[in-house]
């Protein structure tokens, strides 16, 4: 398996990935052209040419980015697909001096291994919440916001130690 960053030539496959999870409500949907204008905040995994995994760090102000689009194939859960494209994107946030690296996720098991932490969605600023409005669960959101602390946060120590 490899992870990489992602091409215009995955770009249907990472849609079709999103879209499966999107249909039971476990994410948002993504259009092509919605991924295509997001193209380079996306990571993939891919094994014998095929898109096995996708996910994306999108920047959202100079301390903070979150992870977004986090799909495995579904026969593929539990081999480390997941992580392996979490852990490289963390390294990414990390090179950008990113503080934090957050996550509206059902999967706080899956993200509290990567040393993830829950936080109160209300503590987020306002701008985590520009995509949630096309969300059909915007008025009674039931996602748990996780954040990991990079090395570039303030309080990294006390963080960690909490």
């Amino acid at each position: 398996m490899e992870v990489r960053k992602a091409s215009s030539s995955d770009v249907e496959s990472m849609q079709k990935l999103i879209q499966q999870f999107a249909d039971i409500g476990l994410m948002l949907p993504r259009t092509i052209k919605s991924l295509c204008e997001h193209l380079q905040c996306f990571t993939v995994a891919v094994e014998n040419d095929k898109v096995i995994g996708v996910a994306g760090l999108h920047v959202l102000w100079k301390d903070l980015a979150e992870i977004r689009s986090l799909a495995v194939d579904p026969d593929l859960h539990g081999r480390g697909v997941g992580r392996k494209i979490v852990e490289q994107l963390l390294q990414e946030a990390e090179k950008l001096g990113i503080a934090q690296v957050l996550s509206l996720t059902y999967q706080t098991q899956f993200f509290e291994k990567l040393d993830f932490h829950v936080v109160r969605k209300e503590s987020l600023p306002h701008k985590v919440w520009k995509d949630c409005i096309y969300c059909n669960k915007f008025y009674h959101c039931d996602e748990v916001a996780m954040v990991y602390y990079t090395h570039h946060y303030d309080g990294f120590q006390a963080a960690k130690e909490a």
